[in-house]
């Protein structure tokens, strides 16, 4: 799960997590050229690009336009004029083409693959169980939301989505529920579902000890689906695979430079599994170094500051022999 808990907004509110380990790992040469896939509040590129200094290049990707520009004035701030910001609107699975349209090769890669506390703390978004609001769910601005999901989706889909997405042990008891709901009217609020899911999952009695809101596996479920999360972090990894591949075969050109650096955060087992999988190929062909040999994971100094940093999961490979 991205967290044992939603987001709860404070004075931290919009720290990125595992921030020094990022910097540590990714260690972006002086200047060179640092790609956030997901550039949410800008946090991680803010860090990164001021160890770039004169020359250097920060390339944000957000599907969120709003994330996007506060992030780029973020980073602008942080860098100063020495530094050149380039913004890119789109999915990071698009990343490496507009990247190669650019006439760009990037050193080093960051993708955290958690949503912004400011999408979190949005109602409007319809992200959150804890803030009513439309139960929209959508990072850009097309596409199905999730109340059309929800509201449309054959009983044993919807089932088969909230079990695979959510890791929900009670899907199938879940979506009955929904189906029961929808008929008599349609769910359109995340209070409405919220609602909805805990009066079905409460009985069971994950105890009065639970970690989690009866809610949550049910909300990241959704989310995952109306993004496409996974099949854009295959995407991504597709692409780091194909380019990792040329530059040990001794091709040239491409989205990534020939010793770059790749780190993503993964939220939960979903995404990290897919990520260990992807780096621990590249390795065993010795196209790639795994540095992290072990995730690392947040300290309990850094998950007391920032709950959202609880289930992160960094891990980092280099193009190259291994």
């Amino acid at each position: 799960m991205e967290s044992s808990s939603e987001h709860k907004p404070d004075r931290l509110a919009h720290e990125p997590v595992l921030l020094d380990a990022v910097v540590h790992w990714l260690a972006p040469p002086a200047g060179g050229v640092v790609l956030d896939c997901t550039a949410g509040d800008g946090g991680h590129a803010s860090a990164l690009g001021r160890r770039l200094g004169p020359g250097g290049t920060v390339v944000l990707c957000d599907l969120d336009p709003g994330c996007l520009a506060k992030a780029a004035g973020a980073v602008r701030q942080a860098v100063g004029a020495e530094v050149r910001v380039v913004e890119i609107n789109a999915s990071y699975a698009e990343t490496p083409r507009r990247l190669v349209d650019l006439g760009l090769s990037a050193d080093r890669v960051i993708a955290d693959l958690g949503f912004s506390s400011r999408q979190m703390d949005d109602g409007a978004r319809g992200f959150s169980f804890r803030r009513e609001g439309p139960l929209d769910m959508r990072f850009g601005t097309s596409g199905p939301t999730a109340a059309d999901l929800v509201n449309t989706l054959p009983e044993r889909e919807l089932a088969d989505l909230l079990h695979d997405l959510g890791e929900e042990r009670k899907a199938r008891a879940i979506a009955a529920k929904i189906v029961a709901e929808r008929a008599r009217e349609p769910i359109r609020t995340t209070g409405a579902l919220a609602k909805i899911v805990r009066a079905v999952v409460a009985p069971f009695g994950r105890g009065p000890e639970q970690k989690i809101d009866p809610a949550t596996r049910t909300f990241q479920a959704l989310r995952i689906a109306v993004n496409d999360e996974l099949g854009n972090l295959d995407a991504l990894l597709s692409a780091v695979t194909r380019q990792a591949s040329q530059r040990a075969s001794g091709a040239g050109g491409g989205w990534l430079g020939p010793d770059a650096r790749v780190g993503i955060i993964a939220f939960h087992s979903l995404e990290d599994r897919r990520v260990k999988q992807a780096f621990g190929a590249l390795a065993d062909r010795s196209c790639a170094r795994v540095l992290t040999k072990k995730p690392i994971e947040a300290t309990p100094e850094e998950v007391e500051r920032n709950a959202r940093s609880r289930s992160a999961k960094l891990r980092v490979i280099e193009l190259g022999v291994a």
